[in-house]
Parts: structure tokens; C-alpha cells; sequence
């Protein structure tokens, strides 16, 4: 009888042990996968804010299969190693100025050639539905990533340490620049000299004296507290640089089609909170600056264009004539469809 007890004891233990790690395995094959989301805004900035809800959409959408970490501040890598870091798998998302991307695709530059549009809506058109962009973007998955969707910063103005009225203003000065072309050009257009950096050094190197200043859309500006160290914030709008959320290939060919739909579907959701969130905040982002002590100005733009025309030829010499025209073509079209108010 004892006999009897202990073997139909051992068979329930041996019951329940079973059970256990059947239920682990099916636990730990429903567990969340983590996400890694590089970027370099402040944790308090636009790009955070929608990394946030671009996060509780994935969870919703994906029913909690994975889940994002976010790692604002150049915590993980600065703008160019967290694109090679997608290229690698290291990283699965990043965001980032489309001309960060022109390492890998160099005629994507072109969207940073200057004034090519006047309003958000004119930049939302051309970067949604502009034949010519929608072609270069579907040619960046065999370079190892992917654009899923397009958020917001606004169009790139200057923070200096002294005045900048006119583009004489500028000679002999010092701008920071990242490593890109077109940027490099319009800057050396207006007068400057140029120092290429990463954005993460570039609040001490104004401090220090090594650059009289940077370029970046207000919301970038008031986020990274540009205006502290430059406090001069000239209002020029030279360049439309929006952010193009971009993921791994290797992340997302690892997806199932349902789930490529999910962070598809979220990508939207948070460029749509991007836009909107940059637009409505760029008045107030104003107006926080100046009560800061920041000198905010909005210049005469006509001698800022006429210095900058050589740069559409250099475009032409480097990146050939019927490729830029097309660009313009395309923002010329969209800027009479929809003309600025």
C-alpha cells in the first residue's frame, strides 16, 4: 500500500514537473521581443515624443509580441553609427535628417538643396507622394535599411554667438555642419567656414569657441538648448529637414507579413503625432527661447536666396542636371499646387 501511495505520488510530481515546463515553453515562446530605438533628441524633445508613441502602438498592434526600448541622446551611437548600426542589426529603428541617410544613397543630398519648399504642407507633399523621393527611398532596403514613414523637425534655420543679418554677416565665421554635402554647400554659399561634427559635440563647441554656431530646425534648437551658448536665432528657413523613420532590414525581413503591417501601421500613427506635435509648437518653442534671453530674428531671405543660387549648379556638376531637375520640378509643382498663405 505504501508502495502504492509513493508511485502514484512520484507519477503526480512527475505530472506537475511536466506541466511546468510545458507551460514555460509556451511562456517563453509568446515572450516579448525588445526593440532598440537609437536617436540623438533630448529626452524632453519631439523625437522622443513620438519614439513614445510610436512604442505603445507596436505593443498595441503586435497584441505585446515585441516591445521598443528607447535610448534618446546619442546614448547608443551618434546620427551616421546609428545608420550603420541598422545596417549591422545592432540597432533595429533610428530617425534622422534625410541627408544623414546620403552616406549610403548620395543623391538623396538633393532634398537638402535649399529653399525647395515654403510650408509644412508643401514638405508633407513632396516627401509623401513626390515621384522622384519615392524612388530613391525604395532603393535604400538593399543598402540595409528601410523608410517605414517620415516625422517632423521643420525647416533648418542658424543659432550664432554674434548677429546674423545678411549674408555678409557671415564671412570669416565658423558654421557646424554634419556630414553632408549640401548642407556643407549652401553653408559655404552664405559666407561661412565649415566644421563637420557630430550634433552631441556641438553645445560645448560653441561654448569653447571652436564654431560661432550651428543649423537646425527650431525644435531641434530649443531641445538640444542651442540658444544658450548662440544665442542669436535667425529665423532664414533654408532647408526643409524633416526625419525619415528607418528600420533594419534585417529586423524587418524577420518580421511576419501581419507584423510588417503592425509597425507599419504604428509608423504611421507616430509620424502624424510628429507632424503635428512640431507644427503647433514652433510659436511657443519661439517664445520660450526669447524669454530665455535668445535674440530671435527673421532676416530679409532675398540676399540668404540669391547666395545659395550657386549651389543648385554644383548640385547639377556633382549629381547631373536631369536628376536635380526632377527634384525641382517636383517642389516647383507642389509649391504652385499648394502656395503658401
Amino acid at each position: 500500500m505504501f508502495n502504492c501511495f509513493s508511485n502514484a505520488r512520484r507519477m503526480s510530481v512527475m505530472a506537475s514537473l511536466v506541466l511546468g515546463s510545458t507551460l514555460l515553453i509556451a511562456s517563453s515562446a509568446h515572450a516579448e521581443k525588445i526593440l532598440r530605438f537609437s536617436h540623438t533628441d533630448n529626452p524632453g524633445g519631439s523625437r522622443q515624443a513620438a519614439a513614445e508613441v510610436f512604442a505603445k502602438a507596436i505593443a498595441k498592434n503586435t497584441e505585446g509580441r515585441y516591445k521598443l526600448r528607447i535610448y534618446p541622446s546619442g546614448q547608443l551611437a551618434n546620427d551616421p553609427k546609428a545608420i550603420e548600426q541598422l545596417q549591422l542589426g545592432g540597432v533595429d529603428f533610428t530617425v534622422s535628417a534625410t541627408g544623414s541617410y546620403a552616406t549610403h544613397l548620395p543623391s538623396i543630398n538633393l532634398t537638402a538643396m535649399p529653399f525647395l519648399v515654403d510650408t509644412y504642407e508643401q514638405g508633407w507633399e513632396f516627401y509623401d507622394n513626390s515621384d522622384w523621393l519615392k524612388g530613391e527611398f525604395a532603393k535604400l532596403p538593399e543598402k540595409g535599411f528601410r523608410v517605414l514613414s517620415t516625422w517632423e523637425a521643420g525647416f533648418r534655420s542658424f543659432t550664432t554667438n554674434m548677429p546674423l543679418n545678411s549674408p555678409e554677416d557671415a564671412k570669416g565665421k565658423k558654421m557646424r555642419v554634419y556630414p553632408n554635402d549640401m548642407i556643407r554647400w549652401t553653408m559655404e554659399a552664405i559666407g561661412f567656414q565649415t566644421v563637420v561634427m557630430p550634433i552631441t559635440d556641438v553645445y560645448l563647441s560653441i561654448q569653447q569657441g571652436v564654431v560661432n554656431g550651428q543649423e537646425n530646425p527650431v525644435d531641434t534648437i530649443k531641445s538640444l538648448r542651442f540658444y544658450e551658448v548662440a544665442p542669436y536665432v535667425t529665423l532664414t528657413r533654408h532647408v526643409y529637414s524633416p526625419l525619415p523613420l528607418t528600420i533594419s532590414e534585417k529586423t524587418w525581413q524577420a518580421f511576419s507579413d501581419d507584423d510588417k503591417a503592425a509597425v507599419l501601421e504604428a509608423a504611421k500613427e507616430a509620424a502624424s503625432f510628429s507632424r503635428d506635435l512640431v507644427r503647433s509648437s514652433v510659436n511657443e518653442q519661439i517664445e520660450a527661447m526669447e524669454k530665455a534671453g535668445a535674440t530671435v530674428t527673421t532676416p530679409k531671405i532675398g540676399p540668404f536666396r540669391d547666395a545659395v543660387q550657386s549651389v543648385y549648379a554644383k548640385a547639377k556638376d556633382v549629381y547631373g542636371a536631369e536628376e536635380v531637375d526632377k527634384v525641382l520640378s517636383d517642389a516647383a509643382a507642389i509649391r504652385e499646387k499648394m502656395p503658401a498663405k
